[in-house]
């Protein structure tokens, strides 16, 4: 055993290392190999070195860079060394963290960090938290919480007696709400489509004035960081419109704005919401999966979640974990999530959302002096650039991404089609951005970005 690890973590710090050197985006001849997993299972039992040894050989050169410094694909980040190791550890260790009597350890991590992570966002105390695989999850576990207290407000036991004949549930979001939140929408029963979409304005914000009238039980989403834009809905006057209704806030990454100094002025009043979903594999950078939901009525989060049988031991003083996430198998996620706070504290968070704001708005300004028109006001880590028209602004995308220097993704926004550049990983250097930007003004240029249509629309 002890060898097999030593082995595989020498693997490991190998691709870490030659990540910064090698292009981001895999090449054709490693996707093309990936056709050697491709065979029958054999009879026989194979050494584990051989596996560990077949498995890097054949798969880590067609993996994307996602862990190095120059993806700007997705609002993803890279995760931190610390984070990496006490991965390592957490799984050595193989705790199914579902209940303090069995995983007393993980139980108590995971407890610590949801206080640390309510105290550093601002959030009152006495929230409940569940850590998650993603916002995806942390959105169907806030809203199973919301469904429970708004019907528990009409006389009405959702989880005894199920949606149907139940009294109806208005549920309003932004137009430009993330499709994970309709997703989650649809899961919990409410429809991916019978909502109230409020318009947003230019920046892709929810707008106050259009607010719908609330009459009955109700819900409304909001969004802390739009996906292209990065803006931040007005919540603290969302709230003020919603009347009582339950306010919950998709912060899958903006929601970490409100640890930078000169960023948290967006998110202002978010404290009032009822629940939020956050990332910690986005902007906190640990290993995947890791999802956040936070609620404010723990009664309600706990009765929607929590399970009992003969066999789980489930009435103890202690926090049990299970009862506040859809899982009862569960791997120790807090655990991660304890070492990034703990490696970083306060100072280290801070600073590192804001040096990715800081290197988005290098991006913007050295892309729009090169002639290339930024769509959105840089209000966190997110740029969106026109290379001209919808062909020409696809056709530079995908030359950048066979470059291979850095890797971003397209997206059309408000109509109109972008390059979307992401920042968000701990391991970007104001270095990995003017190399992404040289490698973007040369591709473009050499593309046909930058045409007389490009610079009319400015």
């Amino acid at each position: 055993m002890s060898d097999l690890l030593r082995s595989t973590a020498e693997r490991a710090a190998r691709y870490l290392r030659d990540i910064e050197t090698r292009s981001v985006a895999p090449s054709e001849e490693a996707i093309a190999g990936l056709a050697a997993f491709d065979v029958e299972l054999q009879d026989e039992t194979i050494p584990p070195q051989r596996v560990i040894a077949e498995l890097d050989t054949i798969g880590s050169p067609a993996t994307m860079a996602m862990a190095g410094p120059r993806f700007f694909g997705f609002v993803i980040g890279g995760s931190l060394p610390v984070t990496v190791a006490s991965n390592w550890l957490a799984t050595a260790w193989d705790q199914n963290t579902g209940l303090f009597i069995s995983t007393p350890g993980t139980s108590k991590l995971e407890q610590v960090s949801l206080r640390w992570l309510l105290d550093l966002f601002g959030l009152p105390s006495t929230c409940a938290g569940a850590f998650v695989t993603g916002t995806t999850v942390a959105h169907i576990t806030s809203l199973a919480a919301a469904r429970h207290a708004v019907l528990a407000k009409v006389g009405w036991d959702v989880e005894a007696q199920g949606l149907f004949h139940a009294p109806e549930i208005t549920v309003i979001t932004s137009a430009e709400s993330h499709p994970t939140l309709f997703k989650a929408l649809g899961v919990v029963g409410f429809g991916r489509n019978r909502v109230v979409k409020v318009p947003t304005d230019a920046h892709g914000r929810m707008r106050p004035d259009a607010f719908p009238k609330i009459n009955g039980p109700t819900i409304v989403c909001t969004q802390a960081g739009n996906v292209n834009t990065g803006a931040c809905d007005t919540i603290a006057e969302i709230c003020e419109r919603a009347n009582g209704a339950w306010v919950h806030v998709d912060g899958a990454f903006g929601l970490w704005a409100r640890v930078a100094p000169t960023r948290k002025h967006l998110v202002e009043g978010i404290e009032r919401a009822d629940s939020w979903a956050t990332d910690g594999h986005k902007w906190l950078n640990v290993p995947y999966d890791s999802g956040i939901a936070f609620v404010r009525d723990g009664d309600a989060l706990r009765r929607s979640m929590a399970i009992s049988a003969e066999y789980l031991p489930t009435e103890t003083p202690q926090r049990n974990p299970s009862d506040y996430t859809p899982e009862l198998s569960r791997r120790a996620r807090g655990v991660d999530v304890w070492a990034a706070l703990r490696h970083l504290g306060r100072s280290g968070v801070a600073e590192m959302i804001e040096r990715n704001c800081r290197q988005a708005r290098r991006f913007g300004e050295e892309l729009a002096a090169a002639g290339y028109p930024i769509l959105n006001e840089i209000a966190l880590n997110q740029v969106l650039v026109s290379f001209g028209d919808a062909a020409t602004t696809r056709r530079v995308i995908a030359a950048l991404q066979r470059e291979g220097t850095c890797w971003c993704g397209e997206t059309v926004w408000q109509g109109q089609t972008a390059m979307r550049i992401s920042v968000s990983s701990w391991a970007t250097t104001d270095d990995d951005v003017e190399r992404s930007i040289e490698a973007m003004v040369r591709v473009a240029r050499a593309h046909g970005g930058g045409t007389r249509e490009a610079v009319a629309t400015r």
